[in-house]
């Protein structure tokens, strides 16, 4: 037997104004809604625009006559650096002296050895067995060009060692790098940007010379800054902690 299909029951007529119905409710027991009613208050549409403004010539800090004296005793004393003003060194760090000792070592070495071949060359010849075989004028002219080229050497390690510096400042941190003779590097980072400074000093000749090395860390980018063969690294990092906590809590920094 064939069933009639049923017309569609046709919506109830909801009145215009009626509320829309919640589909679901949250944990709290508010309705939700599938799609928000048109009534419902909404933000209103116009941002608000707050203008910023940055003088055009700032107001210059007053500095005092101390600071402005030490300042330019700064510049006086080394003009390589790029002060600002009322900026001052509070302390130059140098390497140690220690680590001068294996290029002077060995360049005073090869020298040793050339220049006691070449006053002995007689003597040297006689006992191999080839005396009169072999020229001495020019063995003697490359053996003094050799003895100049090791000793250009060596000053140049010594040059380039020290070369390398540390400066800390009422402001900031600069350490210049020398890598070669042709190869230098500056870097500067600010005092408000320190976020941990230590030293180290590993074994009894460090113990002993008193020497080690600083570093220091940034905030933010995380990088890393490491200063080798610092004397007295334990004065270095109580100078620059004091420097930094001053500069954070708006002292004056003073040495």
């Amino acid at each position: 037997m064939e069933q009639t299909p049923q017309p569609p029951i046709p919506p109830r007529d909801l009145p215009e104004n009626a509320p829309p119905k919640p589909v679901a409710y949250d944990a709290n027991g508010n309705p939700l809604y599938a799609a928000p009613p048109e009534n419902a208050e909404r933000g209103s549409s116009n941002p608000q625009v707050v203008y910023l403004s940055r003088p055009i010539e700032p107001v210059q800090p007053e500095l005092s006559a101390e600071v402005k004296e030490r300042h330019e005793q700064s510049r006086k004393q080394y003009p390589a650096l790029n002060l600002s003003p009322g900026e001052f060194i509070i302390s130059a760090v140098r390497r140690h002296p220690i680590g001068l000792f294996a290029p002077v070592a060995i360049t005073i070495f090869l020298i040793a050895v050339f220049a006691s071949v070449l006053i002995n060359f007689p003597l040297i010849s006689e006992a191999l067995g080839f005396a009169g075989s072999v020229e001495f004028g020019p063995l003697l002219l490359i053996g003094f060009l050799m003895i100049i080229l090791f000793a250009i050497g060596g000053y140049v390690a010594v040059w380039v060692y020290l070369n390398n510096r540390f400066f800390l400042t009422n402001e900031s941190v600069i350490q210049e790098l020398q890598m070669s003779l042709f190869a230098r590097k500056e870097q500067t980072v600010s005092l408000a940007n320190i976020e941990d400074a230590s030293f180290d000093q590993h074994g009894i000749i460090q113990m002993l010379f008193n020497y080690g090395s600083i570093r220091l860390s940034t905030e933010g980018d995380e990088t890393t800054y490491r200063f080798t063969y610092v004397s007295n690294p334990k004065k270095q990092i109580e100078l620059l902690n004091n420097a930094v906590e001053a500069f954070k809590n708006g002292r004056p920094v003073e040495q």
